[in-house]
This record gives C-alpha cells, structure tokens and sequence, in this order.
C-alpha cells in the first residue's frame, strides 16, 4: 500500500522560513530511517503558496488565482510519499517523525494513495495499460 503522509504548512513555512542546520539533520535522519526500510518513495518540501496559485473550476469556467492563501492551517509545506504493509505501520514510522514546524503545534496527514483495484469495474483493463503507458511515457521524459 502506498500513502501520502502530508505536512502542513505553518506561518514560518508561508514566510519562507528555512530549516536550521539541526532540523535538516534531524530530519535528514528520519529520512535515512525510511530508505533503510526500504519504504521511502519520494519526500519534498513545498516553497510557499506566495510562489503559486490556484485554478477554481465552477463547471466548464476556469479562474485562477495566485497566491498567496490565507488558510495556512490548510495548505500543505511538503510531503512523503512510502509504500508499506498498512495504515498501522505507516502510522508507527511517522510517529518517530520530527516536529516538522519548529516545536508549534502542528499535525501530519496520512493519506492511502489509490490503487488500481480500488476503482472496481470501472477502470478496465485498457484503461490500467493506457495509465501504466502514460506513467512510462512521462518517466523516459523525465529521465532524457
């Protein structure tokens, strides 16, 4: 099973506050906890929602707004993305998480990532290969 585990961001992640030299290693540690288990897929910080923007779909209508967002407590700084047995170990790795915000309160999000067999009949055989195709074709992209 794959999850998204989500870092909220925090008022010093939205005013591009960076991490000290200790929090890197601390967390850096972490980090090399998830590799050696072999469960570490991808892991990244987010810049600020002053560096991005939103697009607002009302039907066919499309508006887009840039940031920043008022809603820090809703916005995400970063994630994990691991691939482990279930939800109860992906919970007890990430309780040995560092605070990622500098001690305040804050809270980490797990989310299970959708799987193939996780959209039933709906989601055919051809429809998978067509998905697995693009995956390929966008990873020899990325790779050129």
């Amino acid at each position: 099973m794959r999850f998204m585990v989500i870092v909220k961001a925090s008022e010093d992640s939205e005013a591009g506050v960076l991490p000290t030299p200790e929090e890197f290693d601390c967390m850096g540690k972490f980090n090399e906890e998830l590799v050696d288990a072999g469960v570490l897929l991808a892991a990244d910080g987010l810049q600020s929602s002053a560096k991005g923007a939103r697009i607002y779909f009302d039907g066919d209508k499309k508006t887009v707004v840039d940031g920043p967002f008022t809603e820090t407590k809703e916005l995400i700084a970063g994630y994990w993305l691991v691939e482990v047995k279930s939800l109860e170990e992906c919970v007890e790795r990430f309780k040995r998480c560092p605070n990622p915000t500098r001690g305040q309160q804050t809270n980490i999000e797990i989310r299970r990532v959708f799987e193939a067999e996780d959209f039933g009949e709906n989601f055919t055989p051809e429809r998978q290969e067509a998905v697995e195709a693009l995956r390929e074709r966008a990873a020899a992209q990325r790779d050129n």
